[in-house]
């Protein structure tokens, strides 16, 4: 019996002019790339796609402000579309991934029906000057330590092909098993031509290896997802379960558009696993 595999989608609820100057992201204004910006999605809008997503199958629903961090207007709105959020669908498990936190930031996203945060570490401590320079790894590490402390589960992982080493994905993958994630979202980076990091492409094979070997280090009890960059790097019949991933993002990404849910679901049934109907995590 092939395992379940779990869905998970994304809502992009405040998208764009972020002052940070992350070399692999559209949503930075530095690069001025081409992609919808809005300050504040509509509650109603974000509820829908929330309904919308779990229609689809999708177990998880991650609420992605763009943003170095939470401020508390910030926070107050992600706190009420969490509430709203729940209240129509207590069964999903509700991630929130809105930049640096303080521990104080993350209980009050907890108290509003927040279940886990995403944090990624994107690269290696020793690369990551390279692809961003307005603020530090360090930082980054330490708000993965604070929702730990904050009593949520953790989602955090990288984006592979943005240049780095063996060597650097090596220390990301240390990192990453250092704080013991309950979901290590694997992310391949997605070229733009606004964007001053150039494309980096994997082959198919490299990209199973690089799940092969997360999978192997992780905890065992991690949960390994495969997010952005899914569809450009894997063809539809390549078995990236049976390498390793767990769990993958259906649906449209933050400014990338992703694979119709429904060929997905084909997809994953075609190889001969079922979506999982139970949540991985106890919310």
């Amino acid at each position: 019996m092939k395992k379940p595999i779990f869905l998970c989608s994304i809502c992009n609820i405040s998208s764009g002019s972020c002052a940070e100057d992350c070399g692999f992201c559209t949503q930075s204004a530095h690069h001025n790339a081409d992609i919808e910006r809005y300050k504040y999605k509509a509650i109603e809008q974000i509820v829908h796609e929330a309904k919308c997503a779990s229609q689809n199958g999708a177990l998880g629903f991650c609420l992605v402000t763009s943003g170095l961090g939470l401020d508390d207007k910030k926070l107050s709105f992600v706190c009420e579309a969490a509430r709203a959020v729940k209240s129509e669908l207590p069964h999903l498990l509700l991630i929130a991934c809105n930049g640096t936190a303080s521990v104080e930031q993350l209980k009050a996203l907890k108290e509003a029906g927040v279940n886990a945060y995403n944090h990624n570490l994107e690269s290696s401590k020793e690369f990551y000057p390279h692809i961003c320079t307005t603020h530090t790894w360090e930082g980054r590490y330490q708000t993965c330590l604070n929702v730990k402390e904050a009593g949520l589960f953790l989602f955090t992982g990288g984006i592979i092909g943005l240049g780095e080493s063996e060597a650097d994905r090596a220390s990301l993958l240390q990192s990453i098993c250092e704080l013991s994630p309950e979901t290590v979202p694997l992310n391949f980076y997605i070229s733009n031509p606004a964007l001053p990091l150039k494309a980096n492409p994997l082959s198919e094979a490299e990209a199973l290896e690089i799940i092969k070997t997360f999978k192997a280090k992780l905890p065992k009890e991690s949960v390994l997802m495969i997010a952005g960059g899914r569809e450009q790097t894997f063809s539809p019949t390549c078995d990236i379960f049976a390498a390793g991933a767990d769990s993958i993002i259906v649906g449209d990404y933050l400014t990338t558009k992703g694979e119709a849910p429904q060929k997905d679901r084909v997809m994953i049934e075609h190889l001969g696993y079922s979506v999982a109907e139970l949540c991985h995590h106890a919310v």
